[in-house]
């Protein structure tokens, strides 16, 4: 029985090279914090997670760099498997 992909040296080595970018995140556009790693990184909705474009669970691709994106854990979440950004809210006048 093989291990669970993404404790794999290829998406660990993805991961990395996402992470070298220093994008903000794709879904939400505010910065990631790139200084958190660790458990510190576990427990923050602000650090960096590598996130697919085309969901896996809709058929994306674990391993390919075009659909690798960064997003804070939060937003990454949040998510879940849509494949379209939400639109921004318009302003109440009163």
């Amino acid at each position: 029985m093989a291990g669970n992909p993404r404790n794999g040296r290829p998406y660990r080595t993805l991961c990395k090279q996402q992470r070298a970018k220093r994008l903000p995140c794709w879904w939400c556009g505010h910065d990631i914090d790139y200084t958190l790693t660790g458990y510190a990184a576990q427990r923050s909705p602000w650090a960096f997670t590598l996130d697919h474009a085309l969901p896996l669970s809709r058929g994306g691709d674990l391993l390919d760099p075009a659909n690798a994106r960064s997003a804070h854990r939060r937003c990454n979440s949040q998510r879940g498997n849509r494949t379209h950004q939400p639109q921004p809210r318009a302003s109440r006048r009163w």
